[in-house]
């Protein structure tokens, strides 16, 4: 135990200075175990983990643990959306991982169990246990109920895009309150399939995380009681010795994929696995989506693309139901191990799917191939990423001319004013990791176009990225981005786009030499104000890497684990 340190008699001081938090002498012979709660007033994904993080402590103690709780950041990604605050999002995904190890090995805690539930914070803690590889278990605080309003069951997807109905008079002032009023009625993450709910199902997938750790509804007390469990089995992960390392393996990540691509997941899992990868020091190039997405059906229609909620897949029987139905045509790798202690194949034991509607037949799917897609070309020559899966049919494939915005918020407003026509391809640059910087979610601009009814005419392209709740044409991770010379810099207004998804391209229509050219007479515009003034977003944008590579920070610094 890495917490006999303390044990020793030179060690007076530091067991006073325990006592003084009231801890006593048998609770310091016991293993000490670090809750890292990520609880705070902001989010409604965490507003409620203070009781999450008791029900893990009661958990620790029952099986003779001492739980010691400390706190970590969180960001709301649908508060920060549309402003300058989206700039520090995915940024705080590093620096979520960095504290928790700096509380961790500061402390010399034997094990941590991660109380999380939101789209940076989840990575940010799979992140830190696999950098730290010390018995860890991820338990998340649930997903948000869909609720009825105006009649039609509601998401986060549906109030956001409630702004352009309105503006087209589809909904009227009264109708509007009701959908601000309750559209988000419960603690918890987003109802539909974005980028929270995405991750804890992953992390289920993956292994670091409970059967129902992704789909238990946050209200349910089977959320609680689920904490608890997640708690007498982290003791067992120490007991055994069971490490992140030996349950997040390339394996284990190719089965979250797979997952990813049959639930329809959100495009950030692109930049959280092979972050989360890098930390194990394991290699995941993105093209892996793409080659694991081509063999994978996808078998649930979760909303924003599909008509399900998360509520009705824990309903159906969860992420583990879908893998055992992927597993039938050998999808799924079963000898992996899990926070249970036990394989895959030992968990999946009496899983069965419940609900036809909601988890089809693997040989009776939505579409015969997975959610998400890999674009390249001579816009990406490093890649792109679209949710495939909420794309219309009739814009699976594009052309159109280039309308050309240097930021989200004119891009937002241009679209809201009626200047963007059918046809059009909105190209918003200059928001990657290092040009945003942060790399902000293009949640407003998505939601304009689908709400002012150009959801199926008009494609959106940018080297920023989008959140889980986007749906429509909207290509998101072009690599490299502006910032770093990429092709989307030199795009001029009316330049043609060629979109074409179910063949994996995206390109401009011009010749090598005249792209060759521009980018030679190209200058880079002068850094954001957020990344020249002093603080956390100046030293991220001058650390961060491509989001082809997961916007890690760059590994020379640090070199291997």
């Amino acid at each position: 135990m890495r917490s006999e340190v303390y044990k020793k008699t030179e060690m007076v001081m530091e067991r006073a200075l325990f006592k003084a938090d009231g801890f006593t002498d048998e609770e310091l012979e016991r293993p000490l175990i670090g809750i890292a709660n990520s609880q705070n007033e902001i989010i409604p994904g965490h507003i409620h983990l203070d009781r999450i993080a008791e029900g893990v402590k009661a958990g620790v103690r029952v099986e003779g643990g001492t739980p010691i709780e400390f706190p970590t950041i969180g960001i709301c990604d649908g508060i920060a959306m549309g402003h300058e605050g989206m700039m520090y999002p995915l940024a705080s995904r590093e620096h979520i991982a960095d504290s928790i190890e700096i509380m961790i090995e500061a402390h010399q805690l034997d094990a941590m169990a991660l109380v999380t539930n939101c789209d940076k914070i989840i990575p940010g803690m799979l992140m830190a246990a696999a950098r730290l590889n010390i018995p860890s278990i991820v338990i998340s605080g649930g997903p948000m109920l869909a609720i009825e309003v105006n009649g039609v069951l509601t998401d986060t997807s549906d109030v956001i895009e409630s702004v352009g109905r309105y503006k087209r008079k589809e909904i009227n002032s009264e109708q509007l309150k009701n959908i601000e009023d309750y559209g988000c009625p419960s603690a918890g993450s987003c109802a539909g399939m974005f980028t929270a709910n995405t991750m804890n199902c992953l992390t289920e997938a993956m292994g670091m995380g409970l059967v129902g750790n992704g789909t238990i509804p946050a209200p349910y007390s089977a959320r609680v009681r689920l904490a608890k469990e997640a708690g007498m089995a982290l003791m067992n992960l120490l007991k055994k010795d069971i490490k992140p390392r030996d349950i997040i393996t390339e394996e284990s990540i190719r089965n979250a994929i797979a997952v990813d691509m049959a639930l329809g997941g959100s495009t950030n899992t692109v930049l959280h696995i092979p972050a989360i990868a890098n930390e194990a020091d394991i290699e995941i190039d993105i093209d892996v989506f793409d080659e694991i997405s081509r063999k994978t059906p996808h078998i649930c229609s979760m909303s924003p693309g599909g008509e399900h909620f998360l509520q009705d897949l824990w309903r159906a029987g969860g992420v583990y139901a879908v893998m055992k139905e992927l597993s039938k045509k050998n999808l799924i790798n079963l000898d992996v191990m899990t926070v249970t202690g036990k394989t895959l194949k030992e968990n999946m034991k009496d899983i069965e799917v419940l609900d036809r509607e909601v988890i089809r037949p693997i040989d009776k799917p939505y579409e015969p191939r997975g959610g998400i897609a890999i674009l390249r070309g001579n816009l990406a020559p490093d890649g792109a990423v679209v949710k495939a899966s909420a794309v219309a049919k009739k814009i699976l494939k594009h052309k159109g001319p280039a309308r050309i915005f240097d930021r989200e918020e004119d891009a937002d407003e241009a679209i809201l004013a009626g200047k963007i026509n059918k046809g059009d391809v909105v190209i918003i640059r200059y928001e990657g990791p290092r040009g945003g910087p942060g790399m902000r979610e293009m949640l407003h601009p998505t939601s304009s176009i689908i709400g002012m009814g150009l959801g199926e005419s008009v494609a959106l392209v940018t080297d920023g990225r989008f959140s889980g709740a986007t749906k429509g044409s909207a290509i998101g991770h072009v690599s490299p981005e502006a910032m770093e010379g990429g092709p989307i810099a030199v795009l001029e207004e009316g330049d043609i786009i060629k979109i074409d998804i179910p063949h994996n391209k995206l390109d401009v229509e011009l010749s090598e030499e005249e792209i060759k050219t521009r980018l030679d007479n190209w200058i880079p515009p002068p850094p954001r104000p957020q990344a020249s003034r002093r603080g956390y977003l100046r030293r991220y944008s001058e650390m961060v890497t491509s989001a082809s590579t997961g916007a890690v920070f760059k590994r020379d610094l640090y070199g291997k684990h």
